[in-house]
C-alpha cells in the first residue's frame, strides 16, 4: 500500500491522506472493510449508525453529512448547513464548518479538493464520463466561486482504477478524442484490436495543472481498486458495493 494512505484499524475499514491529515482536514477514504453502508434509499441516508461511529473516529459527524445523487455529469451542488441529500450532482461544495461532504465511488476518481485559507471545500466524482465533460475543471472552478486561489488548492485522489486495469473501446475513446482532441491520446496506450489502457490519474492530474493546480499540491497514492480487492470495491470486477470518500472542513 502507498506510504501515502495511513490505514486505521486492521484490516483497515478507512483510510486517511497523509498529506491532508498533517494539515488537519477531517476525512476518509473507506475500504469494504467499513460497516453500515446503507443503500440510498435508506430513510436515514446512506450511512447506519455503526458508520457514523466508525468515521467519528476521522472526525467526520455524520448526522450533517451531505450526499448526492450522481449521475456521471459535471454539475455542482453546495451543502446546506445542515447536510442532507444536495440534489443531482457529482461535485458538492461548502463553506460551512463541520459539514461532511460525501462522495461514492467503486472505480471511479473521488478527489478532495481544498483551500484552507478561503475555507472552501469540494469533493468531486470523476469516472470517464465526467472527465469528458469537465467535472475536474468544474470542480476548481466551484470552489473558485467561493473564494478559493488554485495555486492554494491541495487535491487528494482516492484510490480508483489505474492504467493496469482500465481497458476501454467506443464510446470512451471517442468522447475523450471529441472533449480532448489534442491531448487524450497521452493518456492511453494500447491493448487488443480496438481497445486501449485508460489512465485517468494522469488524465486528471493533467486537467487539475491546466485548471492552476500546483502539481506539487496534488496528492494521487495511485492505488488500484481492480488490483486490490482484498480492501476495496470495482465495478470492473463485479462488486456490487460502494466506497465512499468523505470531508468536512475543520
Amino acid at each position: 500500500m502507498s506510504p501515502g494512505l495511513r490505514p486505521h484499524g486492521e484490516p483497515p475499514a478507512y483510510f486517511t491522506f497523509a498529506g491532508l491529515e498533517a494539515l488537519g482536514l477531517p476525512h476518509a477514504t473507506t475500504t469494504r472493510r467499513c460497516p453500515g453502508m446503507a443503500p440510498f434509499s435508506a430513510p436515514a441516508g446512506p450511512f447506519t449508525p455503526e458508520a457514523g461511529r466508525t468515521l467519528a473516529q476521522a472526525g467526520l459527524d455524520l448526522s450533517r453529512v451531505a450526499y448526492a445523487r450522481q449521475v456521471h455529469g459535471a454539475e455542482v451542488a453546495r451543502a446546506a448547513p445542515g447536510g442532507g441529500l444536495a440534489g443531482q450532482a457529482d461535485i458538492l461544495v461548502t463553506a460551512e464548518r463541520a459539514v461532511p461532504l460525501a462522495i461514492f465511488t467503486a472505480d471511479c476518481l473521488a478527489m478532495t479538493l481544498w483551500d484552507a485559507d478561503a475555507r472552501a471545500l469540494a469533493l468531486a466524482h470523476v469516472g470517464w464520463r465526467g472527465t469528458v465533460r469537465g467535472a475536474t475543471q468544474a470542480a476548481v472552478a466551484a470552489l473558485v466561486g467561493l473564494g478559493a486561489r488554485p495555486e492554494r488548492v491541495r487535491v487528494a485522489i482516492a484510490p480508483s482504477i489505474g492504467p493496469c486495469c482500465y481497458e476501454v473501446d467506443e464510446p470512451v475513446t471517442s468522447g475523450l478524442a471529441s472533449a480532448y482532441p489534442r491531448r487524450w491520446e497521452r493518456w492511453v496506450v494500447p491493448a487488443r484490436p480496438g481497445h486501449v489502457m485508460l489512465d485517468l490519474w494522469t488524465a486528471n492530474e493533467e486537467l487539475l495543472r491546466g485548471a492552476g493546480i500546483d502539481p506539487a499540491n496534488i496528492e494521487n497514492p495511485r492505488v488500484c481498486t481492480a488490483c486490490r480487492g482484498d480492501l476495496f470495491y470495482s465495478y470492473r470486477k463485479g462488486h456490487r458495493g460502494r466506497l465512499a470518500t468523505l470531508a468536512a472542513l475543520p
